[in-house]
């Protein structure tokens, strides 16, 4: 296989993935008028770069995107596992910094018992950091 074409693959992936997360981001907000809790906003400070990062490696492809995205991977998916051990009930809601505004730990909708918007966060996150990993792997293969 093309190492190129591999590598514009994996980064095509990420950005549709980071594209797609951003824009239900935004539809829970702007459209169905859910209100961000802080760990969703620290959620999304890390997403929204992401978009714009993977779209600008697919126009001109740098060898270098591991360094560009992975700590805002990184970063964001600590912070989405987090949330998610909070709605879980392993992290007690008193350890958590959402002090004003909307509870960290409010559920504006919840599908199969297990799917809401912080399991949507987290499986992004974790989707663009395991894409990023096979890239990287596939990088050192090829060379």
């Amino acid at each position: 296989m093309n190492n190129k074409i591999f590598s514009s693959s994996i980064i095509l992936l990420c950005f549709l993935v980071s594209a797609i997360a951003t824009l239900g981001s935004l539809f829970f907000s702007e459209i169905m008028d859910f209100i961000p809790c802080s760990m969703c906003w620290y959620q999304r400070i890390f997403m929204y770069p992401l978009v714009l990062i993977f779209l600008v490696n697919l126009l001109y492809p740098d060898d270098k995107i591991l360094k560009y995205s992975m700590p805002l991977v990184f970063i964001g998916l600590f912070f989405s596992i987090y949330h998610n051990l909070l709605m879980w009930g392993i992290i007690p809601e008193s350890v958590v910094p959402c002090r004003q505004g909307v509870p960290c730990s409010t559920e504006y909708f919840e599908y199969l018992g297990f799917i809401n918007i912080p399991f949507l966060s987290l499986s992004a996150y974790l989707f663009i950091f395991i894409l990023l990993i096979i890239g990287q792997k596939g990088l050192k293969n090829a060379k």
